[in-house]
């Protein structure tokens, strides 16, 4: 008896899952339905296959999509599942084949893996149903290149399988007759090859692992019901792991050989076993096209997801398919079978252009045209002030934001202050101050970075259009503030009282609208003014409960110290305020 484990799957009860899961395809599916009394996944619309040939497959459940998932029009008919990992009772196969022998069906033709179980209740039904009058013909797809010496059961049938249901498929649904189908798809299967690679085992609902697999080691040639491979390794790299497959099911002194050559044509399958990320395969996929191409083969069509899984194991298999123009034609198409992707009919290979221009334009900070005007030098002079104050900030800003996050706010700052150096020293600064606050806004979004990079080139951004070299008095700069402060506002969700930077500058901000109708001369005091609110802002801060930013997901009691980032728009005001004072 299997040893049990602990509840680590999303089920209900082991000898439920397997019925529950069906229902599950089938609720979700209009087009399929259920055998009643059986687990079988049959068409919805079996009056459509009078006449015309139909296709039945199954297995083991634990497979998922496979095989439910390929029942519709221009694939199978119907699907067999067993128990897990289990082949399905020949009773239940043979109830599926004669409820397809009842819809009319000229002959019924059997997709079996090359498995002693399948073998056995497949053909067994086989003949019961020979000899009810029924037309049934069965083709094994046994495609594994695993093994160089296959023992008498012979090659295992894999993901492969899914291949040879959407071949045959599209034949029957043109209406090509059982011996057609049966010839073609027995031709094909001689440039079929499938490989797979794991780095977990997988395990069945309520038993432990199928086997040991340390971390860090994969197995290759592995197969689907969990059973272990021919080969043990260190992960290494996707590209040579893609490598190393491929070489594999190409070796030429192998007997399970996959007769690759250059100047072939091929379709390609990279099937997640399971629970590889997304972002994993397609990093695979990529290392796949890349090492056929190396070999001079043409990739015409790639399928990259779940088609032929394993339960929950972290693997992947490679299945290639030598593929001629009448074998592409079947492969394009359409079916409605849920689980069969909706592909491109377009060559992967070829002269297909996979990258696209950006939009033409410099970057604000690139741009060597501008000329001074009379504010330039006072803007240079700000800017330097604020860029070494940043500098001499830097371990202040990370200690404080050590304490509620991740320690890098002097950091990131200093970065913004040595980008804008390194411009200041070969560049000029434009007469317009929005031109200037563009450039600093490019300057910020690509050598700053992070949430906070994002903030400031907003504020940049939205307040540049508020000052021009025609309108930059008090006034505009005041409006310019306020623009800047509303954008950080909207965009980033915060508002003053959650602990952030807005706490320092909004006051100061609402100051600033002072210098709207301040009379002449009186521009200083309101600055002046502005730049304690800013400071009195930030110090407020150690009182506050974080409600945005990374600050909110840390225990309220545990941060005590000022916002850095309010720290830091304090500082940068003060910064400007005393520029303008040696200025004045």
């Amino acid at each position: 008896m299997s040893q049990m484990e602990p509840q680590r799957k999303l089920i209900n009860s082991v000898d439920s899952c397997v019925d529950e899961a069906l229902c599950g395809l089938v609720r979700s599916s209009g087009g399929l339905s259920l055998l009643q009394g059986h687990r079988v996944v049959l068409r919805s619309d079996l009056d459509n296959l009078r006449g015309k040939v139909a296709l039945l497959s199954g297995g083991g459940s634990g497979h998922e999509p496979a095989h439910g998932g390929y029942v519709g029009a221009g694939m199978l008919s119907a699907a067999v599942a067993g128990g897990v990992f289990a082949s399905p009772p020949p009773a239940s196969i043979l109830a599926a084949i004669l409820s397809l022998h009842c819809a009319g069906a000229s002959a019924v033709l059997l997709i079996v893996k090359n498995y002693t179980g399948d073998r056995l209740n497949f053909g067994l039904a086989a003949e019961q149903a020979r000899n009810r009058g029924v037309a049934v013909d069965m083709v094994i797809v046994a495609e594994d290149c695993a093994f160089e010496r296959p023992s008498k059961a012979g090659r295992r049938g894999l993901c492969g399988t899914v291949f040879v249901h959407k071949l045959a498929g599209a034949m029957a649904e043109d209406g090509s007759s059982l011996d057609q189908i049966v010839a073609k798809v027995t031709a094909v299967l001689k440039g079929i090859g499938t490989l797979g690679v794991s780095l977990s085992p997988c395990s069945v609902p309520g038993c432990l692992p199928s086997f040991d697999l340390p971390a860090g080691d994969m197995e290759l040639g592995l197969g689907i019901h969990g059973e272990p491979g021919i080969k043990r390794s260190k992960v290494t790299t996707a590209d040579e792991v893609v490598k190393t497959m491929i070489a594999h099911m190409t070796n030429p002194d192998s007997q399970s050989c996959l007769p690759l050559k250059s100047g072939d044509s091929v379709v390609v399958c990279v099937n997640n076993l399971g629970a590889l990320s997304c972002l994993e395969m397609s990093v695979v996929t990529r290392a796949a096209i890349i090492c056929l191409e190396n070999r001079g083969v043409t990739v015409a069509r790639v399928m990259c997801g779940s088609f032929m899984t394993s339960l929950e194991m972290a693997g992947m298999s490679l299945t290639v398919m030598i593929a001629d123009d009448q074998t592409l034609t079947l492969f394009d198409a359409k079916t409605s079978a849920p689980a069969w992707p909706n592909l491109s009919g377009a060559c992967v290979s070829g002269g297909r252009h996979v990258t696209a221009a950006p939009a033409t334009g410099a970057r604000p900070q690139d741009d060597d045209t501008h000329s001074e005007g009379p504010l330039s030098c006072v803007m240079r002079d700000a800017l330097e002030r604020v860029c070494s104050t940043l500098l001499e900030k830097q371990e202040e800003l990370n200690s404080l934001d050590r304490a509620a996050g991740d320690g890098d706010c002097g950091n990131t700052h200093a970065q913004r202050a040595r980008a804008i150096q390194e411009w200041l020293q070969g560049h000029v600064i434009p007469g317009c101050p929005g031109k200037l606050l563009s450039v600093l806004a490019g300057l910020v979004q690509e050598k700053m970075g992070g949430s906070s990079g994002a903030l400031y080139s907003l504020f940049l951004t939205a307040a540049a259009g508020h000052v021009t070299e025609g309108r930059s008095n008090a006034a505009a700069w005041a409006a310019a503030m306020h623009a800047g402060t509303q954008a950080m506002r909207r965009y980033g969700g915060a508002d003053p009282g959650d602990r952030t930077m807005l706490d320092a500058l909004c006051p100061a901000v609402e100051e600033l609208m002072k210098l709207t109708t301040v009379p002449p001369g009186g521009e200083m005091v309101i600055l002046q003014a502005a730049v304690q609110k800013a400071a009195s802002g930030a110090e407020a801060t150690r009182d506050l409960t974080a409600r945005a930013g990374r600050a909110s997901y840390i225990a309220a009691e545990r941060v005590t110290l000022p916002d850095p980032g309010a720290v830091a728009v304090a500082a940068i005001l003060r910064a400007v305020l005393d520029s303008l004072e040696v200025q004045k």
